[in-house]
């Protein structure tokens, strides 16, 4: 497989003050540098300053929002392909697919997300919507508890700390579609465009998803109980070493900015825990080009034209 030019890691929010990007570059050794995270603008300039530095050549890109659609649900509107469905949703008849339900009667196959705000909301109102009978239906296979990780909050839920819908409409919105109607930057999205290695190797801007959390274990990362969690300063400055010890252990050289930020857990200051978690990821999507994987790919059809994948996930 050959090695991306640029590998990136976007820790993606529909606040755009939380919204940042670890940037690898690949050297002329044939090593990565990795930079300081820096803020993602509001507009696509970002995406195509990364093609234009990438030139001809491939760069991999991973985005910490669901990309897909549950099979249960895909079923019920004729199981379209999702790189098919993606830039008719918004439009035509589904002009209300990005439209927060705020009501249970608002709910529907072509109205998805619920709900616009908490209060009496329930999930058993957008099951019932929907023509679903369990929340594992609002589930991909990737979604679902496995390697002792629990489950991902259904996809067109709106709501609590886990929600995943609205970080979904924005990046489906705002990224994605736009992305793909830009011939310029020569846009995939894996699994759904093809396999990573057909995509590197045709110099694609891949677009994959990739979560911070799915690499703290691969990195061997720990957050002890009394330091915090990955919120606080002092739960990011415990993976200090092991970070920097990734790095070394891949042959990836590092901005000193980018050291000296991750010495003291990226500082207290806002966008703290946002810059964490980019850098996490990129080397964790280093690591994956570096070590093969999370090769080999999802086969099953469903999986890689309708649900898609998770990077780095193996089951």
């Amino acid at each position: 497989m050959p090695p991306p030019s640029l590998i990136v890691h976007a820790d993606w929010s529909a606040h755009a003050s939380k919204r940042w990007m670890a940037l690898g570059v690949l050297a002329a050794n044939g090593r990565y540098h990795l930079h300081a995270p820096t803020p993602i603008e509001q507009s696509l300039d970002w995406l195509r300053r990364l093609r234009q530095m990438a030139g001809s050549h491939a760069l991999l890109i991973g985005v910490d929002f669901p990309i897909g659609l549950p099979l249960a649900y895909a079923r019920q509107i004729g199981s379209p392909p999702f790189l098919a469905l993606l830039p008719q949703l918004g439009q035509g008849t589904w002009q209300m697919f990005y439209q927060v339900g705020q009501t249970p009667a608002q709910i529907s196959l072509k109205r998805p997300f619920y709900p616009q705000r908490p209060g009496q909301s329930r999930l058993q109102h957008l099951l019932a919507g929907l023509n679903l009978s369990h929340a594992n239906q609002l589930r991909r296979q990737c979604d679902l508890p496995q390697n002792g990780r629990r489950a991902a909050a259904p996809l067109f839920w709106t709501m609590g700390a886990q929600q995943v819908g609205k970080a979904a409409i924005h990046g489906w919105q705002t990224l994605l579609t736009p992305a793909l109607q830009m011939p310029e930057l020569r846009a995939a999205i894996w699994p759904f465009s093809g396999t990573m290695h057909e995509l590197l190797q045709d110099g694609r801007l891949v677009l994959a998803e990739a979560y911070p959390g799915e690499f703290y274990r691969q990195l061997g990362l720990q957050f002890p109980r009394g330091a915090g969690g990955k919120r606080a300063q002092a739960g990011r400055q415990h993976n200090a070493t092991r970070l920097l010890a990734c790095a070394a252990h891949h042959q990836v050289t590092l901005d000193t900015a980018l050291e000296e930020a991750i010495a003291t857990g990226f500082g207290t200051a806002p966008g703290s825990e946002d810059r964490f978690d980019a850098t996490v990821g990129v080397l964790g999507l280093i690591q994956g080009v570096i070590a093969q994987r999370p090769f080999p790919e999802p086969a099953n059809p469903d999986i890689r034209h309708i649900e898609g994948w998770i990077w780095g996930q193996t089951g």
